[in-house]
């Protein structure tokens, strides 16, 4: 029998990234390394079909961009609440529900926590998002009951769950010095939430926080949804988006949301998607954005478009340039540029939308004085340049602080025992 710990296991199971801390009995959290030192990895499972092993994080990412046959699952969180997570899918020759494939990641997470710690942790928190489902507590208490369960058929015992904001915050408040009422702000692949809470040295030893908190919300918006508005925008008119047929109808859309989503890829790739797909060739005045297309389905090149479109983001974001995604895999010589004031046209709606949640936020915690002491960063997409200019826009007299934005809701996971 694997022997257990006496402690507290983090675990921020995440859309785009996941991540683990480790928290002994009284004692100060650490990130657990997941792949080399690296603290964090993708969320993300390929099925290896020539050889069928199974892959993780960025090692499943590279092997599917290396042009290994096989099945690349990501954003699988966004699946929690739906319908489709019990459907199967056809991998290696079996039927896989995308419970099932949640487990799987889960698994290897836990694999990697034992190895890292000498022994298997026996208490564990999840984080979860304000909101998994917006507007529907049925379907949000059975994403969380689906991802309890996925923990507990790995092996977790003890599991629980913390808000992802409130996770951040015990985090943040390890730094404080003094008192102070903090906007808490995650940005995640798939939800943005927050939480005004009063954090302070004093406040840190206390059993029962709920005092402490004094509004929370959040919204299901997240990186995933800023790269498909992005991807809808500047890449999928090179297949046909918006393109008009000869009777001056647009060619119909469904197909490009659901190619610029990573979990609804795969689907596309089924005979009965690619058969819709070769019907709308009559959709099409113009025949190669039509070819295009199917190249991109037949060859299963989805994915890879997502990846570019996603590394062209955050290279614009953190250079304020332009830059070029490189699409010569779909046609020699073919690039997309990204600038700035794309990202700021394409993303001011979704982002007007994250803004008011957080305005929603501070004015329900009825402050004294309308603003939080601080704004506290987390959540990879909270790098993002144009949310980051949209929010200090909103909150023009508050100080921004960016935390570790892959690592800060794992640490504080572990403090919630």
């Amino acid at each position: 029998m694997t022997p257990t710990l006496q402690g507290t296991l983090g675990i921020d199971f995440g859309t785009s990234n996941s991540a683990m801390s480790w928290a002994p009995a009284g004692g100060l959290a650490h990130l657990i390394a997941l792949e080399g030192q690296a603290t964090s990895m993708p969320t993300a499972v390929f099925y290896n079909a020539e050889d069928h092993s199974t892959h993780f994080g960025r090692d499943a990412v590279a092997h599917y961009l290396g042009g290994t046959q096989g099945r690349l699952m990501r954003s699988l969180k966004s699946l929690l609440g739906s319908s489709l997570l019990q459907e199967t899918t056809l991998i290696n020759h079996r039927q896989i529900s995308f419970q099932d494939i949640i487990a799987t990641f889960l698994a290897t997470l836990r694999d990697r926590a034992t190895q890292s710690l000498g022994a298997a942790p026996l208490r564990v928190v999840m984080g979860r998002p304000v909101h998994f489902v917006d507007n529907d507590p049925q379907r949000d208490a059975l994403a969380q009951a689906s991802l309890l369960q996925a923990a507990q058929s790995v092996g977790f015992k003890e599991v629980s769950f913390q808000l992802e904001p409130i996770a951040a915050a015990l985090d943040y408040e390890q730094r404080l010095q003094a008192e102070a009422i903090v906007l808490v702000v995650d940005i995640g692949g798939g939800t943005s939430d927050f939480t005004v809470v009063r954090l302070g040295p004093r406040r840190r030893q206390r059993a029962d926080r709920a005092s402490d908190i004094l509004a929370t919300t959040g919204v299901h918006i997240g990186g995933t949804d800023f790269d498909q508005k992005l991807s809808l925008e500047q890449v999928m008119p090179l297949l046909g988006y918006r393109h008009r047929g000869p009777q001056q109808r647009e060619v119909p859309s469904r197909l490009f949301f659901d190619l610029s989503t990573w979990h609804l890829i795969n689907w596309l790739y089924q005979s009965r998607a690619l058969t819709q797909a070769r019907a709308l060739r009559t959709n099409y005045t113009d025949a190669s954005l039509h070819e295009r297309l199917m190249k991109v389905l037949n060859h299963r090149q989805g994915h890879h478009i997502a990846h570019e479109l996603e590394q062209a983001k955050i290279r614009c974001s953190q250079s304020n340039a332009s830059t070029s995604m490189d699409l010569s895999f779909v046609e020699p010589g073919c690039s997309v540029q990204l600038t700035p004031a794309d990202m700021q046209e394409h993303l001011a709606g979704l982002l007007q939308r994250v803004v008011a949640c957080a305005r929603d936020c501070v004015q329900r915690a009825d402050l004294t004085h309308g603003q939080p002491d601080a704004i506290y960063l987390t959540g990879g997409s909270s790098a993002l340049q144009p949310f980051q200019r949209a929010l200090q826009a909103e909150f023009s007299e508050v100080a921004m602080v960016e935390g570790d934005l892959f690592g800060g809701v794992a640490t504080g996971l572990a403090y919630c025992a």
